[in-house]
């Protein structure tokens, strides 16, 4: 009995966290991704990983839609033409819930406070920039 009152009481929580599960994977589902290929100042290489880590992302993380953000640094080009410019050293990539969200990160006073502490140790700033949609 006291079994059978405690999933009563139980219910309408799970259903409610399988409700919230699921809404966020469907809005993971929707989401876009935005890449940039960097060619990072290997002189400055530290320094925009600090950046990153320490003002970048805290500050990315606190915006409506945002859902991931990472810097990976290439290894090699497994397969495939045509590979990244020789001095394509990173990849940035960017995840909010939808490009109307992402627009009010990139116009935001704290956006154009952060991005310029990973730009500026860039040597080219004419970079690729994709934005693609979750399939």
């Amino acid at each position: 009995m006291k079994y059978s009152a405690l999933v009563g009481i139980a219910r309408p929580f799970v259903s409610t966290a399988i409700a919230e599960a699921q809404a966020s994977k469907e809005q993971v589902q929707k989401a876009i991704v935005l890449y940039c290929d960097l060619a990072v100042d290997p002189a400055r290489e530290r320094e925009m990983l600090h950046q990153f880590h320490t003002q970048f992302k805290p500050a990315a993380e606190k915006f409506e839609g945002y859902i991931d953000v990472k810097i990976v640094k290439l290894r090699k080009v497994v397969q495939g033409r045509p590979a990244p410019a020789a001095n394509i050293n990173y990849r940035f990539q960017l995840t909010y819930r939808s490009e109307e969200l992402r627009q009010r990160w990139i116009s935001s006073d704290v956006h154009k406070r952060v991005w310029p502490l990973i730009e500026n140790t860039v040597l080219n700033r004419d970079y690729l920039v994709l934005l693609t949609d979750n399939a």
